[in-house]
């Protein structure tokens, strides 16, 4: 058993499918793939059930998914603890951002970031708040959502808030105004992001007429 396949197990897990899996690891999915298959043969039983466009993780996949993470989790904190104990200031550090927010907030911080720690490296997947779930997996160390965030092992902190703003046509009948009530539009028809996004979520938890009136998703 190999780390490499534990990493490439989880990311298919994770992505729940194997092109995007060998995306995030950056390797070819045939070389993903066949570690895959090494790995179910020494464990002797099937870790995924395998369709044309996701892998599932079958009820032996879901069990041996809790270990493999605390089996890398477990290597990169020995890396970390070595590496710090040799003085050098080297590492990693993973951020899960939400792409509402990845282009506007991150360049800045991680340039300045970069200038003060040249020897760490960094990564970011934009993810959505869902997501989330990857950290208290320990494959990201930090993310940047929506809040709440649910799970009592996470540690959350409010950076700041934004408003929300209604943009209509110019002839719309609440063009003229500069507040509304939600209710005021409750049946208006609506262009959003498509399910599974925190701004989508606030819509529909707002308004949850609009739902059944929203276009499809952006």
């Amino acid at each position: 058993m190999e780390l490499h396949q534990l990493r490439y197990f989880c990311a298919v897990a994770h992505n729940g499918n194997f092109t995007r899996a060998a995306k995030a690891e950056n390797v070819a999915q045939p070389s993903l793939s066949p570690q895959i298959l090494k790995l179910e043969a020494e464990l002797g039983a099937k870790l995924f059930d395998r369709f044309p466009r996701c892998a599932r993780l079958t009820q032996f996949g879901r069990t041996f998914l809790f270990r493999a993470e605390a089996i890398l989790r477990q290597v990169g904190d020995a890396r970390t603890e070595i590496e710090e104990m040799a003085g050098a200031e080297k590492g990693r550090v993973a951020i899960g951002v939400i792409p509402t927010i990845a282009p506007y907030f991150l360049p800045p911080v991680l340039a300045g970031f970069t200038r003060q720690h040249p020897t760490i490296a960094v990564s970011v997947m934009e993810e959505t708040t869902h997501s989330a779930g990857a950290l208290a997996r320990w494959r990201i160390d930090l993310a940047l959502l929506a809040l709440p965030v649910l799970g009592e092992e996470l540690i959350c902190e409010d950076l700041f808030r934004e408003p929300f703003f209604v943009v209509v046509p110019p002839k719309h009948h609440l063009a003229s105004r500069k507040m509304i009530d939600l209710q005021e539009i409750r049946t208006d028809p609506f262009l959003l992001l498509k399910e599974g996004h925190c701004f989508r979520e606030k819509c529909d938890h707002g308004l949850p007429r609009v739902k059944a009136a929203a276009k499809p998703g952006l």
